[in-house]
């Protein structure tokens, strides 16, 4: 392999969104035999970053930022060259920019894929027609509109959930007893019989394509599409950003 360069991957957010995020970088990538597999580097420190969703509601004032960045720092020693986060809580404007601001200030080379960009440059280049897309995400990824400040310059409308459904969203990640933080290999059938009742009452909009915006869902939700609504993963997108910024001739089709 010409490249040397290592993708990183800052797991622990929650820790099996990181073992998707290998697992997608691996299904993405064109090989016949071990040796042509692409060099990762996940780093999962669950127990040192503090919930996201917790910061973004106020119930903690740590923010996340500060543990992220020294994951990404550690990575950047491991010879990573780019690094991707699958949470998508984390690109919310109050973690996101100090992140960015501190890896700015520390002048390290590794670049960071932002999930949330690379999900709307995918919708923009492949889905152009559409225009109503519902997301299901954590209410503190819905409070602070990551997606609709990205996608709605490009004229898509993002529609969230109705109190009710949010709730049963928020419940199938989260609950400790059936949630998928709490069960996610498998995740329960309470945990995914909720999500389903989201993507329904979206359905009923209706939208044309639902993004599964917190990265802990697309373990309970694997389809492309759903009836007729196209199902976006941007856990599958960061992947094959990964892969097209360092390894471009290994990326599937």
């Amino acid at each position: 392999m010409q490249n040397s360069n290592i993708i990183g991957i800052v797991g622990g957010v929650g820790p099996y969104a990181g073992l998707d995020l290998a697992k997608k970088i691996l299904d993405q990538t064109i090989a016949q035999q071990d040796q042509q597999h692409l060099p990762i580097a996940l780093l999962s420190l669950p127990a040192k970053i503090p919930d996201r969703t917790d910061f973004l509601l106020g119930k903690t004032k740590t923010n996340p930022a500060d543990a992220v960045v020294e994951i990404i720092i550690k990575l950047d020693n491991l010879g990573a060259s780019v690094v991707g986060i699958p949470c998508n809580s984390i690109h919310s404007p109050p973690i996101l920019d100090v992140i960015l601001d501190k890896l700015k200030k520390s002048g390290l080379k590794i670049k960071l894929i932002n999930m949330v960009a690379e999900t709307v440059e995918f919708v923009s280049r492949n889905h152009p027609k559409i225009k109503n897309i519902g997301l299901l995400c954590t209410t503190g990824t819905a409070k602070t509109n990551v997606y609709p400040n990205y996608f709605q310059p490009r004229s898509f409308n993002i529609i969230l959930p109705d109190d009710k459904h949010q709730n049963m969203v928020q419940e199938a990640i989260y609950d400790i007893n059936e949630g998928i933080k709490a069960k996610s290999n498998p995740v329960t059938e309470t945990a995914k019989q909720k999500l389903m009742t989201a993507v329904n009452h979206l359905q009923n909009h209706p939208v044309e394509a639902i993004i599964l915006g917190c990265t802990e869902i697309p373990l309970a939700i694997s389809e492309r599409k759903i009836g007729q609504t196209i199902i976006i993963d941007p856990t599958l997108i960061l992947a094959r950003a990964l892969i097209k910024q360092t390894y471009t001739d290994k990326l599937k089709p």
